[in-house]
């Protein structure tokens, strides 16, 4: 064993050279590891590319990089990125440079940013950049014409023959109002609703015409109060409760609301009912939207002359049948909105045009009257 020191770099890092010039002579293999661990140095020497480098992942490596203004994880490159691995390159790979890059990433599509599958029907229709309104059609005006000529002619008998298709009006308007919403099956909110709508209609028969608005808005204001005591029981999240509370309320006062073709006068059902039946079959025609419009509104004026010349109205009528049939052209559009379903069509489709306008057949019944 030689007592020279090493060699090259290695002297600097031998604390055994600098503490202990005289070899150990009491263990007999330091002889082999001193000569090993010079020939170590040696490589180290002759190599320096094998000098260590730290592997480990540093807290700048450990945040996000930037690439389009987006904040992306390492380990990521969206296409076109700088650097970082592309999860459709085998493991390893980098993207090289901003030209290099741009072809190498040319048969890969623009970033997205994956969402919730599970969207609805009218999302859809928006994204692939159709239009979300699709109005009832034929059918469903047929049943709304049908209603309101039963509508229209139990009121000319007594307030009591009005009451079976007011009924069935205030049923479907609270079952649709629902659906429309999205909300189904929603039976406690359908039945609270409906059962709102049969007590405005006793205390209509109650109170009589004469005292009509205090009767409806009390009958409101009740179920607003019990709408909010369900929806307080209820253990759905707080913004599902909020969204059941404003469709139970909506619901409740739209079913109420109708009750006011058993507070309007006689002949302004009569007339307001028929105007609205013709206002909506004129809609479903086939033609385009502004001159369906103009059609719609014609035809219920005439309508409104038509009956009110049976009545006590006469001209006036024609006032009366152009007022209801904006409302009822205006709760044919709501129900038209948010690509709607087929059931949608045949109970929000069928009741809104209705129930809208018995608000007008009341006002402007009484006014004209």
């Amino acid at each position: 064993m030689t007592d020279q020191p090493y060699e090259g770099s290695y002297d600097a890092y031998d604390p055994y050279q600098q503490q202990h010039q005289q070899p150990y002579q009491g263990y007999q293999g330091y002889q082999g590891y001193d000569e090993a661990h010079a020939a170590q140095a040696q490589q180290y020497q002759q190599h320096p590319q094998y000098t260590q480098q730290w592997q480990g992942q540093t807290w700048e490596a450990a945040q996000p990089q930037e690439y389009a203004g987006a904040a992306v994880h390492p380990g990521y490159e969206a296409p076109g990125g700088g650097g970082l691995a592309h999860p459709s390159r085998p493991s390893g790979t980098t993207a090289q440079g901003g030209g290099e890059d741009a072809e190498a990433d040319s048969d890969y599509g623009p970033a997205t940013l994956a969402g919730n599958s599970r969207i609805t029907d009218a999302q859809r229709a928006r994204e692939e950049g159709r239009s979300p309104i699709i109005e009832p059609g034929m059918q469903p005006a047929g049943l709304t014409a049908l209603l309101g000529l039963l509508v229209s002619g139990a009121a000319a008998i007594n307030s009591y023959a009005l009451l079976a298709p007011l009924v069935a009006l205030q049923a479907v308007t609270a079952a649709g109002w629902f659906r429309l919403n999205g909300m189904w099956p929603a039976r406690q909110g359908i039945a609270l609703a409906f059962l709102g709508a049969l007590a405005a209609d006793v205390a209509l028969l109650v109170a009589g015409r004469e005292n009509a608005p205090a009767a409806i808005l009390g009958t409101l204001g009740v179920w607003v109060l019990l709408s909010l005591v369900l929806q307080l029981r209820s253990h759905a999240e707080p913004d599902e409760r909020m969204y059941g509370l404003m469709a139970t309320v909506a619901s409740a006062a739209l079913s109420i609301v109708a009750a006011g073709y058993l507070a309007a006068e006689p002949d302004a059902v009569t007339v307001g009912a028929a105007a609205v039946a013709v206002a909506v079959l004129a809609r479903a025609l086939p033609l385009p939207t502004p001159a369906s419009i103009v059609v719609s509104l014609l035809a219920a004026a005439g309508a409104g002359i038509a009956v009110g010349g049976m009545t006590g109205f006469g001209a006036k009528g024609a006032l009366l049948g152009a007022g209801v049939a904006v409302c009822a052209l205006i709760g044919h559009r709501v129900a038209s909105y948010d690509y709607p379903s087929r059931f949608v069509h045949f109970t929000a489709g069928v009741a809104l045009p209705l129930t809208a306008a018995a608000p007008v057949v009341f006002m402007l019944g009484r006014a004209l009257a």
